[in-house]
């Protein structure tokens, strides 16, 4: 359904959505392997991590406050974009820890570092399509805004003000 807006609050609306696909893009797709090219190890896995963390608080704290209730809806699709996110975080977590109980089983050190490499690129792979699946869904997402709509599960949850 399209909604009666300014194009003001249209600018406002594509904000969550540049942001979200403009972070996931510097933070997933350029700091993350420049962190694994300066091979400073799987510590240095929670810089680009703790990067995403802020931002999607950010998008979080944002999505909570009420001002145009066109622009919040936008704020709270985004941030339903990024619950998606946070699972694909979870599921490479719990991938990690499962790659470094296995590897940590192996007899011989190099056969451990092999396994723990292998399962760790294994499991960073939830983590990377979920980043594209978000990216995506928040590019539509400023198709959406742009047209002055916004989708249906959003306006049940969140219903506009009269």
């Amino acid at each position: 359904m399209q909604y009666e807006v300014s194009a003001a609050q249209i600018k406002q609306a594509q904000v969550p959505h540049n942001l979200f696909v403009s972070g996931a893009l510097l933070i997933h797709l350029l700091m993350t392997p420049a962190v694994i090219a300066m091979k400073v190890g799987m510590v240095g896995i929670l810089i680009p991590l703790s990067c995403s963390a802020v931002l999607l608080g950010y998008i979080y704290q944002r999505s909570r406050k009420n001002t145009t209730w066109f622009v919040d809806a936008h704020w709270r699709l985004a941030f339903q974009h990024a619950q998606w996110l946070m699972i694909g975080y979870a599921i490479s977590a719990t991938l990690i820890l499962l790659a470094w109980l296995i590897s940590q089983a192996a007899h011989s050190a190099s056969m451990q570092h092999i396994m723990w490499t292998a399962m760790t690129r294994i499991a960073i792979i939830p983590t990377l399509i979920a980043v594209m699946v978000t990216s995506i869904a928040e590019a539509g997402a400023i198709g959406i805004a742009t047209r002055r709509e916004v989708p249906d599960k959003i306006v049940e949850a969140f219903p506009p003000r009269l």
